[in-house]
Formats: structure tokens, sequence, C-alpha cells
């Protein structure tokens, strides 16, 4: 099993910059990659940025050039640096991480946390 926490959602002003952290605890040797998901009310659940084990990263268009995921494995964190961000970013954003075989490719996610772009 691995459980995710997230933290560093807020409001923030049309323009401004958030940095998201998850921090992933239990069988974190089992993860093959890890990320962000958002959520908006009324949209489908979309996939922000995710990293692999090997370092290798994966944005969603709207991310490219705005957002930049990064992973410590010592400190088992995942952080998402959020720059130029607009009223459409406005979403729930949830850790996600993808398991190995050791885990049965299993999918985790945490709670969420909340990140509001005031225009």
């Amino acid at each position: 099993q691995v459980q995710l926490v997230e933290s560093g959602g807020g409001l923030v002003q049309a323009g401004g910059s958030l940095r998201l952290s998850c921090t992933a605890s239990g069988s974190t040797s089992g993860i093959a990659s890890i990320g962000w998901l958002r959520q908006s009310p009324g949209k489908e659940r979309e996939l922000v940025a995710h990293i692999s084990r090997r370092g290798n990263t994966n944005y969603a268009d709207f991310a490219k050039g705005r957002f930049t995921i990064s992973s410590d494995s010592t400190r088992n964190t995942v952080d998402l640096q959020m720059n130029s961000l607009s009223p459409e970013d406005t979403a729930r954003y949830i850790c996600h991480a993808e398991g190995d075989y050791t885990l049965g490719y299993r999918s985790f996610r945490g709670q969420g946390t909340q990140v509001t772009v005031a225009s």
C-alpha cells in the first residue's frame, strides 16, 4: 500500500505561482511513476504531469512551459511548481502514483489539495 498526502494549495491571483508537494509513504519502493491529476467541477479528471522512477516526465499540453514536476526519492516527495496561473487552472489537484508489479500495478491517489486562481 502507498499513502499520498498533498500540501501547498490555496488562493492565488492570476499570473501568480504556487508550489504543490506530495509526500508518499508505505511501500514507496514499488512506485513506478508519480505525479498530479486535477479535477474541476463538471469536468473529467485530467493528467497534469507525471514523473517516472527513472526521471522521465510527461506533461499535459496546458502544463508545458508553465508547470514543472520534480521528485526527491530520498524524501519520497514529488513537487509541482506552477507558474503563470490562470483561472482555468482552478481545480482540485490530486497526487497520483502508479505501482509496479510488487504493488500489483495498482494506482493510488491522495485526497487532493484545492487550487483557486482569482481573476
